[in-house]
């Protein structure tokens, strides 16, 4: 078979040929490789900032330094497990989209959207008003806090974004594209769910350590 002959999967149009053309594809889209890349990277940017938060703890003489706040424990890991509680819908949508189910992959995505903007309103009235309490430039302890939460909660706001492009694209209809912008985009989210506890737990667990 000559490579003009091979069947391409984005020929399909229908949902029933979309699912069938994502089932008989052999190997991942590149889609799944790019969001791949992005996680390996940003991970690895949050390793850092992680890392760095608990070297300036292990090395601070008193708990907390002065203009940290003193850490929440119950709330911040409740939110952070309804955040992540939210993989399931997206999971959900990711095996609707492969079987062609075009309703049922917008429900699912609607509801996770609904919970996750629900998250970060929560978190952002929360982080906003410590801001204003707290003077960052006081030591580097601080600085970091305060980064490593706002880039976690930058994460989130991300996969908000692409939750609502990928539903304006999915009001059009079902492509290949859009199969493979789900699935993608649900592993974003895998990732930034994952992310969350690891913040809230390093920001709880120095507490005690």
């Amino acid at each position: 078979m000559t490579e003009l002959t091979v069947p391409r999967t984005t020929d399909a149009r229908t949902p029933r040929a979309i699912a069938r053309a994502a089932a008989e594809r052999v190997g991942l889209p590149a889609g799944w490789w790019g969001m791949l890349m992005l996680i390996a990277s940003e991970g690895a940017l949050m390793g850092s900032f992680v890392g760095t938060y608990w070297y300036l703890r292990l090395r601070a003489p008193h708990w907390p330094p002065a203009g940290v706040p003193e850490p929440k424990v119950v709330v911040p890991m409740a939110m952070a497990g309804v955040l992540l509680a939210t993989s399931i819908p997206m999971r959900l949508a990711s095996t609707a989209v492969r079987a062609g189910r075009l309703a049922a992959t917008r429900l699912w995505l609607l509801l996770a959207f609904v919970v996750q903007a629900g998250y970060l309103a929560y978190e952002l009235h929360d982080y906003m008003g410590e801001l204003h309490r707290i003077d960052m430039t006081r030591n580097a302890y601080t600085s970091i806090y305060y980064l490593l939460v706002g880039a976690d909660h930058g994460h989130v706001f991300i996969g908000l974004l692409l939750d609502i492009w990928l539903l304006l694209k999915l009001a059009g209809g079902l492509t290949m594209y859009r199969l493979n912008a789900t699935i993608a985009i649900a592993w974003y989210w895998y990732f930034a769910n994952v992310l969350t506890v690891i913040v809230i737990g390093t920001l709880t667990l120095v507490h005690v350590v």
